[in-house]
């Protein structure tokens, strides 16, 4: 009976993790499946939970940043996010010490400063954007290879 209860809490972490899609269950799925085979085999309940909780915590602890690393490289930068490492045009000169400069970026005017404090951006220079802080681009001049 206690390979089927196994079988049981692996089936719905798997059906967990379908829904969220986020990597949270699956480790302990793999944890769930092996205590099921512990089971099968007449391990006692103490043994199938230091496999369930040890399998578990060592796909999770060794697998889970390959995984993501994998899993996550498509993932498409939305809104803002997608701005950084475009190229803008300057619109008004950018000068941090004056608190001065707009860029242009897809028709929309941002506030930008200059990455390097003490550098100061002419107007119609080509930029591009290296971070973002609040709802100021911060910029260097863009110099072509």
């Amino acid at each position: 009976m206690q390979p089927l209860i196994w079988l049981g809490i692996l089936a719905v972490l798997l059906l967990i993790e379908a829904i969220t899609a986020g990597l949270t269950t699956i480790w302990f799925a793999g944890g769930a499946l092996i205590a099921a085979v512990a089971s099968y085999f007449g391990a006692d309940l103490v043994v199938q939970l230091l496999l369930f909780l040890c399998v578990s915590l060592v796909l999770l602890i060794f697998t889970r940043p390959l995984a993501l690393r994998y899993f996550n490289k498509k993932t498409t930068q939305t809104n803002v996010n997608s701005l950084i490492g475009k190229k803008a045009v300057v619109i008004q000169d950018i000068d941090n010490l004056a608190q001065t400069g707009k860029v242009q970026i897809n028709d929309i005017e941002w506030t930008a400063r200059s990455a390097d404090d003490g550098k100061k951006i002419s107007k119609d220079a080509i930029v591009l954007i290296r971070e973002i802080h609040g709802v100021k681009l911060i910029v260097e001049e863009y110099k072509e290879v």
